[in-house]
């Protein structure tokens, strides 16, 4: 079987962010991982060295995530022409949310830049896919999981 290899589609700010993680794996987490398994080999028998065990469990875990990022860092698309005709990744969007009579301010992001209390919203959220697409006047009804939201489109901008 045939493994389908998933495009991650992200911001600049994104990307940045996921360059930073890996080089601070290799740079940094990878040494030192490196150094404790070196300092515990020291403490003598391996067989019941708990803090090798530790330390060993510990250096398979950075390299499955070192190991993980690189492959999204292969498979990413990073969206830089943020059109602001429409709601799209990379895109900040007003909307005056008619339930609760305020307005907020959401940037749709992709699903790996997710943060709620900076209020980036995933494209694949209820509210992230329901919006994509959109335009300034917009009205639209969303599902979620807390039943039904009602919202206008305000503005749409990088």
């Amino acid at each position: 079987m045939v493994e389908e290899t998933k495009v991650l589609t992200v911001t600049e700010e994104g990307l940045k962010k996921l360059q930073d993680e890996l080089a601070y794996l290799v740079n940094v987490k990878r040494p030192e991982i490196t150094n404790n398994i070196g300092i515990a080999r020291g403490f003598g028998d391996l067989s019941e060295n708990s803090e090798y065990d530790e330390a060993k469990n510990e250096q398979a875990k950075v390299e499955s995530q070192i190991a993980e990022l690189e492959e999204t860092l292969k498979n990413v698309r990073v969206v830089a022409d943020v059109n602001t005709d429409v709601i799209n990744i990379g895109t900040k969007v007003c909307v005056f949310d008619m339930d609760f009579d305020e307005e907020i301010e959401y940037t749709l992001v992709g699903s790996n830049e997710a943060n709620a209390m900076e209020n980036k919203i995933s494209d694949q959220s209820p509210i992230g896919r329901a919006i994509i697409g959109a335009k300034v006047g917009d009205i639209l009804t969303i599902s979620i999981p807390t039943g039904q939201m009602h919202i206008k489109i305000i503005s749409i901008s990088k």
